[in-house]
């Protein structure tokens, strides 16, 4: 997010979001999150426009807090950071709430860091035991008790909380209010209108005009009438002229261009209405063009190598066709396409956990007692009943994580034969 204006000065026109497995309630948040921050850019610099049409209001503020998360990093954009990963636990943690000021039977009592926290039945509490372990407490019912005091009896049982004492430190993970509120209709997009309706001969037109410059207008026979009351008929016509509610229309104006206060009925006007959205959204379909595809390159651009491994991850002829076009001569297929036998390179990063534990070399460099006796040995990552090995490349300040292909894996994944020629030697 800090990096968004610096990231459209560099010439970025459009922006892919992480949301693959991700839940409604994130995909609403974080699109509502980032749709904020481009309005503001593009509120404060003249010089850019949106792509689409429209403008997109919410029925909430987006929090990317709200969200699973293991806290954020800008990776290295800004360079190497102290530490950038999340050793504490690979849950979601959520936000701090309070401490726990009593341990009853039954419940928990605890005193919000805020006056304004309001917990809910359903909510999710969580806090480290005495092991750093992040344990998790559901609550069944929630009740206040006083300015900023809650008691709260959880779904299991008091004994079942390890280490859950006064003064334990509560963080919330899930929001029961926050859930309810992105399970609804959160969000709209409306283009910007303006109507006029004025006089003819035989009755009334009714002109649209929306904020890409396209304009219709519809008319219709009907007796003028004069109003017996003139304030009322003209905020009669304001209201239902500007019922837009279902469309993909917001109202930015409405000017009435009448000689004088008529008594319009509303079902004529609200007819007049549709009548003009429709003209509108026809007129809209019919002016619309498609951006041109930009012409290739001639002669295509050469790829900057002309040898490329398995880590190029080519596992389709398209993506083989693509590097030739582009001079590439030498295209291993991907890691799952059983080329590569034995543990391979399956990850190279520049997040290095030897960093993270302060057991790089470089930052033992000039160490007295220290400088020469910590060596980049493999270290090991286990997940169950699987080990990766960790390998460090010191010059580049490269980490590779090591391993070999799953059988799991091997069977669902089918060989390729679409290039087979390797690199002398």
């Amino acid at each position: 997010s800090d990096n968004l204006e610096a990231l459209i000065d560099a010439g970025i026109r459009s922006f892919k979001i992480e949301g693959r497995y991700k839940d409604m309630g994130y995909v609403k948040n974080i699109t509502a999150h980032y749709r904020t921050l481009l309005d503001q850019i593009i509120a404060r610099r003249p010089e850019f426009a949106r792509a689409s049409s429209g403008s997109t209001t919410f029925a909430f503020t987006p929090d990317p807090d709200q969200n699973f998360n293991r806290e954020f990093t800008d990776y290295f954009v800004g360079g190497r950071k102290d530490d950038i990963g999340a050793f504490d636990s690979p849950k979601n943690a959520g936000l701090p709430i309070g401490y726990v000021s009593k341990v009853g039977d039954k419940w928990v009592e605890l005193f919000a860091d805020s006056a304004d926290t309001v917990l809910n039945n359903g909510d999710g509490l969580c806090y480290y035991t005495l092991h750093k372990d992040l344990a998790g407490l559901a609550i069944n019912r929630a009740e206040k008790v006083g300015d900023g005091k809650w008691r709260v009896f959880p779904k299991d049982p008091i004994a079942s909380f390890k280490d859950l004492r006064a003064g334990t430190l509560l963080n919330r993970n899930r929001d029961m209010n926050w859930v309810r509120m992105l399970d609804k209709a959160s969000s709209e997009r409306r283009i910007g209108v303006w109507l006029r309706l004025e006089e003819t001969d035989a009755g009334f037109a009714l002109t649209l005009a929306d904020e890409d410059g396209n304009s219709v207008s519809v008319a219709a026979a009907h007796a003028k009438e004069p109003s017996n009351d003139a304030a009322k008929a003209e905020a009669t016509l304001n209201e239902h002229l500007g019922k837009l509610g279902a469309t993909a229309y917001a109202v930015r104006g409405i000017a009435l261009e009448l000689s004088q206060p008529w008594f319009v009925p509303a079902s004529f006007v609200n007819a007049l209405r549709r009548d003009a959205v429709a003209a509108l959204d026809a007129e809209r379909a019919a002016a619309y063009v498609r951006p041109p595809r930009a012409l290739a390159v001639e002669p295509p651009a050469p790829y900057p190598e002309d040898t490329l491994s398995y880590l190029a991850n080519v596992y389709n002829h398209k993506a083989r066709d693509f590097y030739a076009k582009h001079g590439v001569q030498i295209i291993a297929a991907a890691y799952e396409s059983h080329e590569e036998s034995g543990e391979v390179s399956l990850m190279i990063t520049k997040h290095c956990v030897r960093y993270s534990l302060s057991l790089c070399p470089k930052q033992a460099k000039g160490v007295t007692g220290v400088q020469g006796t910590v060596r980049a040995e493999p270290l090991t990552l286990i997940n169950g009943s699987e080990k990766l090995t960790l390998r460090f490349d010191c010059k580049p300040c490269e980490m590779h994580v090591v391993g070999k292909l799953k059988p799991a894996v091997a069977k669902t994944a089918a060989p390729l034969t679409f290039y087979r020629a390797r690199p002398a030697g």
